[in-house]
């Protein structure tokens, strides 16, 4: 079964983009850890990198107000959480974006949201570093980001979830 859901998404990403990792849906319980950890107001703007069918900023806006923008590589997705949002009557406050999550712009991003992998977050921690202000924050679940220490992290239904706060 992995197999086929990497050929579909294979197939349904742009030309030439091909996913580092599939998606998998994070929990209300987690997002919520989540959002509670990183502090999220209604003034911020919550970008989730990887954001398969929206559920962290729809979540965001929902609950608690903020905008929200999802980067996700895969149209289906972004197509999903799209809709969702529409249904969800948070469109007005979040957008998702479909490209690669290296080539974003974070510059107006006050919390990034990741579920990635190890390798990919460590990657991405030199973006982080250079297009965020300083007090945005990092919130990982279940993968740190190899060097950096968190500034917190808790632990729920059974993973991690870490922040980190950019100096």
């Amino acid at each position: 079964m992995q197999t086929l859901w990497s050929l579909v998404v294979a197939l349904l990403v742009a030309p030439g983009q091909t996913p580092d990792i599939h998606f998998v849906p994070t929990t209300n319980s987690i997002t919520d850890a989540m959002l509670t950890l990183a502090h999220v107001t209604a003034e911020d703007v919550v970008y989730d990198l990887g954001s398969g069918d929206g559920a962290i900023v729809i979540r965001a806006a929902e609950k608690i107000g903020a905008r929200g923008v999802g980067v996700e590589i895969d149209p289906a997705l972004v197509k999903t959480a799209t809709n969702k949002a529409r249904k969800r009557g948070v469109a007005d406050k979040v957008r998702f974006i479909q490209g690669d999550l290296f080539k974003a712009d974070l510059t107006e991003a006050t919390v990034v949201m990741l579920y990635l992998s190890g390798s990919i977050n460590r990657r991405l921690a030199p973006k982080l570093m250079n297009e965020l202000k300083p007090g945005a924050r990092v919130v990982s679940h279940r993968f740190d980001m190899y060097d950096w220490r968190p500034d917190a992290q808790v632990k729920v239904s059974g993973t991690t979830v870490y922040l980190w706060t950019i100096k």
